[in-house]
């Protein structure tokens, strides 16, 4: 099968598109005929190795799992022997570890989840990793209710596009923090206000936020705290990963999050990293409702993955980039 690998950590420059053989597929492992897989900052870290922390799960001097992607959206093709959620034929979207950006990718059945119904391939490939963060962002760490006053910042991405519409349907008023050319956009998925951060900064409006949802990572926790109301919570959405070679940006959320929550009033959590077959199925409850829709901003052929990330990072998308997978009897 064709796939995108790397033999070392690089920029995207290092992948190659080669033939490789087709994963094999454990007792609880579905094997996927890949339609479309998403794209998000996990990659770019794992292809460059970058923060050097990642390198303890990821292999010290070369990659362990030469072919990226975590997103999957597809159709299950073979089920091992004590798989019992899924048959052949079953359309599916969710992650696996053993690399989306292929002709096939092998998962166990609990990283799956029928694939919501209203939805294309690409769309669905969009959802898994940033909607998951999205959700527990809301639900979990920003225990969001009715009546509270939440600001997303990066409401653009593909996180905070979906935080946006998952804040809304748990009955929040949403400000989204976004870039002038965004602001459109993020009206569009239902933000109640818009704040475009090369005119305002987010404490424009003084201590009044329930919870803020910092996706950006580039901004102080001082200043993060100037926007929330005394007894507020912030959700830290992953880090400016570019920033610092041992931990980019994570270091707040590992260290300066918790150690300062200790001394004051202020809720300030890092959203968790797990992924769950039970949030993966809330929120195709919430798209067939109609209450979230991803966006994808540009699909490339999985020959040009390389030029998908680099899109990805220099481009600021509105929402999702999602690489398109056709096999030769499409």
């Amino acid at each position: 099968m064709k796939a995108i690998v790397h033999d070392t950590y690089g920029p995207p420059s290092a992948l190659q598109l080669r033939d490789v053989d087709r994963p094999a597929v454990g007792d609880r492992e579905v094997l996927v005929r890949v339609h479309a897989a998403g794209v998000d900052p996990g990659v770019l870290i794992f292809l460059e190795g970058r923060p050097y922390l990642v390198r303890l799960a990821s292999g010290l001097r070369r990659p362990r799992v030469p072919v990226l992607g975590r997103d999957v959206a597809g159709v299950v093709t073979e089920v091992g022997a004590r798989v019992t959620r899924f048959r052949p034929g079953d359309e599916v979207y969710g992650t696996c570890l053993r690399g989306s950006y292929a002709e096939f990718a092998a998962t166990h059945e609990r990283r799956l989840a029928g694939k919501p119904t209203n939805l294309t391939f690409a769309q669905a490939a969009a959802v898994p990793v940033s909607g998951m963060t999205a959700l527990r962002a809301v639900r979990d760490t920003g225990q969001v209710r009715p009546g509270h006053r939440v600001l997303v910042i990066g409401a653009s991405g593909g996180v905070g596009s979906q935080a946006v519409q998952i804040a809304k349907a748990y009955g929040a008023t949403v400000t989204g923090v976004c870039a002038p050319t965004k602001t459109d956009f993020v009206r569009s998925l239902g933000a109640d206000d818009v704040l475009d951060y090369s005119r305002e900064e987010i404490d424009r409006d003084g201590p009044v936020y329930d919870v803020v949802i910092d996706t950006g990572g580039n901004r102080p926790l001082s200043l993060l705290r100037r926007a929330l109301t005394p007894r507020g919570t912030l959700a830290l959405v992953g880090g400016d990963w570019t920033r610092g070679r041992l931990l980019g940006g994570y270091g707040r959320q590992m260290f300066g999050a918790p150690l300062l929550s200790t001394v004051v009033g202020h809720r300030l959590r890092a959203v968790s990293a797990q992924e769950r077959i039970e949030d993966l199925d809330e929120l195709r409850a919430l798209i067939e409702s109609g209450a979230l829709t991803p966006s994808v901003d540009r699909s490339f052929p999985l020959a040009e993955t390389g030029d998908a990330l680099r899109h990805f990072t220099d481009r600021h998308p509105a929402g999702k980039v999602v690489v398109a997978v056709t096999h030769p009897d499409d």
